[in-house]
């Protein structure tokens, strides 16, 4: 039962890397699971803290479906952006791994940007994260030994599903602001 649901979730998930993402505009009520990921993730490691107070802006993905099979997977969500805390827009990721692989997982991720400048980087749209950026699974203390790379720092925390894989790709951002 679970090979089939794996085998379901992969196929939705590639069948939503082929979807443009479409943003009907801003709903005052759909930061909510933002802000309630937020939470998670400040709840699962409180040494968050320190990014929420120092980062310029960061974009949370409350839910990403990733999966594989053979030699092709790839993930997809839907997430929103924040400015010195205040929410500015929508952002979807989407990221396409090859090499084997085999399963499919959800998870949450947020990605904090050092400066206003790294910030600004992001908004242009089309942003990418190559192959070498590395995301860290949160649990308690882990982000007080973590680091931005290039002007980012980036916390995964896993929902469900199980993945193997050893695969090389990279994740793809496109962003949509709500207006100023």
């Amino acid at each position: 039962m679970n090979t089939r649901r794996n085998v379901l979730v992969v196929l939705l998930v590639l069948l939503g890397l082929t979807a443009a993402p479409v943003f009907a505009g801003w709903n005052p009520h759909e930061d909510e699971s933002a802000q309630q990921t937020v939470r998670l993730f400040q709840k699962t490691d409180p040494s968050l803290e320190v990014f929420f107070e120092e980062a310029y802006g960061y974009a949370v993905f409350p839910d990403v479906y990733k999966g594989g099979i053979l030699l092709l997977g790839g993930a997809r969500g839907e997430g929103y952006v924040f400015e010195q805390g205040r929410l500015i827009g929508r952002s979807s990721i989407t990221q396409l791994n090859f090499g084997p692989q085999l399963g499919g997982q959800a998870f949450s991720e947020i990605i904090f940007f050092r400066t206003q400048s790294d910030l600004e980087d992001f908004k242009k749209g089309n942003y990418e994260l190559s192959a070498q950026a590395s995301a860290v699974a949160v649990n308690g203390g882990v982000a007080a030994k973590s680091e931005y790379s290039n002007g980012v720092a980036i916390f995964v925390i896993p929902k469900s599903g199980l993945m193997a894989e050893a695969s090389v790709g990279g994740q793809k951002f496109s962003f949509e602001s709500y207006g100023e």
